[in-house]
């Protein structure tokens, strides 16, 4: 059964740091296409970030420079480190994966089949 589990959500003050992790279980791909979304409240989900199957990374141009997926040693856990947080990165954060995403243009929702629970970021000013 493919899972996926985020951690390492909080609340933090303006200008500080959080690392969430993502960890997905039950899959058979070779190579994965893994993205992190966001959704405050009222608001649609976003997409913040995503590591293609091609190895190529897209940002969001809100978090370019800040925001940084990375992997450890562990093949299917991913990370996405969050620099210089704002009260505009409050939210849930969800990664999503899925076999490939070729052909997307931007970071879209509709092109990951499986999702995570959530983790909730919360940044004061």
């Amino acid at each position: 059964q493919r899972h996926l589990v985020e951690s390492g959500g909080g609340s933090v003050e303006a200008g500080e740091s959080l690392t969430l992790s993502c960890e997905f279980s039950g899959y058979t791909y070779f190579r994965y296409c893994m993205g992190w979304f966001r959704q405050a409240p009222g608001k649609e989900r976003e997409g913040v970030a995503v590591l293609d199957d091609d190895g190529n990374l897209r940002y969001a141009d809100s978090v370019k420079g800040r925001f940084a997926i990375s992997k450890d040693n562990a093949p299917n856990t991913r990370h996405l480190q969050m620099n210089k947080l704002t009260p505009e990165d409050t939210g849930v954060y969800y990664c999503a994966a899925d076999e490939t995403c070729r052909g997307m243009t931007t970071i879209e929702a509709g092109y990951f089949e499986h999702w995570g629970q959530g983790t909730q970021v919360t940044v004061s000013s």
